[in-house]
């Protein structure tokens, strides 16, 4: 179905209720401003006043990734879309006023070209066929595209004449990935892909810098208000051109590298995607930098094990996912009492819980609070806050000197000691299936290790087919089986 910007504008998108990924579309944009501008103030107008949300000139086509689902209905047709709010049903659609046309156009090409290749759509029941789904991210400054052709088997007939036609239909696609995902999961992408045409990965310029855009790194899908929120951040952050620069969160470093090459003395980054941090380290290169430098781990562990009396960063930059920090990384950022903090928020309601437990542990001042649209019709809102400390006579003030000698604090202590830092090694299904193999001599089935690591009560966010279920799913692991598997978990320290 064709969403017209007429029908966006008068709030009649044919697919409007099934799809669900507008909710406010039957607001005008100014409406949409008004409503999330009152929910900013509602939630966090106990600590500062927000400023007036800053919205887009044109709120369509924004989005620079563009996920759709594919399927064969019971007449043999193959449908295009998204997943209906709350369920596994694909809404057809062709385009969208949010989605970046080109990437569209791709989609419904390579749906069209399926049949002539003789290429089949994924059956999730009877978890066989070919398409999964298609993600396209583009460079909106570059015009460089991505295809990920996401597929239910390795196999991959006529790949090369399929690359060839639709490389040729599209001469902006650049590269071309085929990500295999076999695994019955709600996760899109897999862990194995195959680069099947170009480098595998994009590159886009945001605030003067390049990046480096993988198929599974994140990247802010509306480049135009990114754009504004981190200058917006790297205004709230004042940098003189010394500072030492935290960057958590950092994801392929788009905030820290920004903020390197506008003003920072040292930045020191903290990612735990693993492909965020090479896309990261691989983006400082290319834009020349030698001022900044990342890590892989847990921010909230990162931070405990740089957080010493003599750890004090003058400014960190904290950009968290939906669900917000916690109180390991908060605790620890009170602890290392930097001159300013600028948290980037993409969720209100995580954010007033995050600010109220600083306001209540600590000495900072929310000062600044700055609304952004950064997705139109839907009812997200971003938002970026200044802390700073308090100013109190009642306080107690401590001169630190930095340099070289008795009672001064080295410069590069931030650094050395983030250089010491060590995360945990991620324990992966592999790693257990292997121990066992080689102590007891036999194999264990993921989905026995899923069901002792839930019958344990720990977490299953470690691996895409921890909720992989069996072919016979009323068949359980043996006593022997478990002990094994609970042996492989205390060996890698995770009970």
């Amino acid at each position: 179905m064709s969403n017209t910007k007429e029908n966006i504008k008068r709030g009649s998108c044919p697919v409007y209720k099934k799809c669900g990924g507008c909710q406010l579309q039957n607001l005008t944009y100014a409406e949409q401003l008004s409503f999330k501008q009152k929910k900013v103030e509602k939630l966090l107008s106990k600590f500062c006043k927000a400023d007036k949300i800053i919205g887009m000139n044109t709120p369509y086509h924004y989005r620079n990734k563009v996920q759709a689902a594919f399927r064969t209905d019971k007449n043999g047709k193959i449908i295009s879309g998204v997943y209906q709010s709350g369920t596994h049903h694909i809404v057809g659609i062709d385009e969208c006023m949010t989605e970046d046309v080109t990437a569209d156009k791709i989609i419904v090409a390579v749906r069209k070209m399926l049949k002539s290749f003789k290429l089949t759509t994924y059956d999730e029941d009877k978890q066989r066929g070919f398409l999964r789904h298609i993600l396209v991210k583009r460079g909106f400054a570059t015009n460089e595209v991505m295809l990920v052709l996401v597929t239910g088997t390795p196999v991959f007939p006529s790949k090369n004449n399929f690359v060839k036609a639709i490389t040729k239909q599209f001469p902006e696609i650049k590269t071309v990935v085929q990500n295999i995902n076999p695994y019955r999961t709600n996760l899109v992408l897999g862990d194995v892909q195959k680069v099947l045409y170009g480098k595998g990965y994009i590159e886009d310029i945001l605030c003067g810098c390049k990046f480096r855009i993988s198929p599974k790194s994140f990247y802010q899908i509306n480049p135009v208000q990114t754009e504004v929120l981190y200058n917006k951040a790297i205004e709230f952050a004042n940098l003189k051109g010394k500072e030492t620069v935290l960057d958590t969160y950092c994801g392929i470093g788009t905030i820290g590298i920004v903020a390197a090459k506008h003003g920072a003395g040292e930045v020191i980054g903290v990612e735990l995607n693993k492909d965020a941090v090479k896309d990261a380290v691989q983006n400082a290169r290319a834009n020349n930098l030698k001022n900044i430098r990342f890590y892989q781990g847990d921010a909230g562990e990162f931070m405990e094990a740089v957080a010493g009396e003599s750890e004090k960063p003058d400014v960190v930059f904290m950009d968290p996912p939906r669900a917000g920090s916690d109180e390991k990384f908060l605790s620890s950022l009170i602890k290392m009492s930097p001159k300013t903090v600028v948290y980037i928020s993409c969720n209100p309601e995580t954010l007033a819980r995050d600010l109220a437990y600083i306001d209540k542990n600590s000495t900072y001042k929310i000062q600044k609070i700055q609304p952004v649209d950064m997705f139109p019709h839907t009812a997200h809102v971003e938002t970026v806050v200044l802390l700073s400390h308090k100013k109190a006579d009642s306080y107690i003030h401590i001169d630190v000197e930095f340099g070289e000698g008795e009672g001064k604090i080295p410069v590069d202590s931030i650094a050395k000691r983030a250089e010491a830092y060590k995360p945990k090694e991620k324990v992966t299904y592999k790693m257990i299936k292997e121990y066992i193999e080689a102590k007891y001599g036999f194999k264990v089935h993921t989905a026995y290790i899923a069901e002792v690591k839930r019958d344990l009560g720990l977490p299953m966010y470690d691996a895409p087919n921890a909720v992989e279920e069996l072919k016979q799913p009323k068949k359980h692991p043996t006593p022997e089986k478990v002990e094994a598997i609970k042996d492989a978990l205390r060996y890698f320290a995770v009970i």
